[in-house]
């Protein structure tokens, strides 16, 4: 082999390695309890339906008769609307109890993992029944 031919050989080497860290990065479970998982219950206050992942927020009455705020991120819009979720699943106002995995650093939320809403509908990260 020539020393062109290697560095070429580097180069796309090195170049394919970077190119896979932002992805590695980007679906770490790190801050999440994942051998946890809690259980809240509370009232729809909004959802994010973006991409990279939905985010869904909880008004959830605390010990003291306040209102705390949980934050849990789900899966892609895509990824859900292949399994039966839309837009309007969840909807501002609706109550909801969910299980999650909570963050390691102690603040209200977590990794979406189930969410039974009133109706008795079942929601989870792999569909809804």
């Amino acid at each position: 082999m020539n020393i062109r031919t290697t560095l070429v050989a580097g180069l796309v080497l090195a170049g394919l390695s970077a190119a896979g860290l932002p992805v590695a990065a980007h679906h770490s479970f790190s801050v999440f309890n994942i051998s946890e998982t809690k259980t809240v219950t509370g009232t729809v206050k909004e959802i994010e339906w973006t991409n990279p992942h939905i985010w869904l927020w909880v008004n959830v009455t605390n010990d003291k008769g306040g209102v705390d705020v949980y934050a849990f991120e789900g899966m892609s819009p895509n990824f859900l609307e292949r399994r039966g979720w839309t837009r309007t699943t969840l909807k501002a106002g609706d109550t909801i109890t969910v299980d999650y995995n909570p963050l390691r650093d102690g603040k209200n939320g977590g990794m979406f993992r189930t969410g039974r809403m009133e109706n008795g509908r079942t929601l989870t990260m792999g569909g809804s029944q």
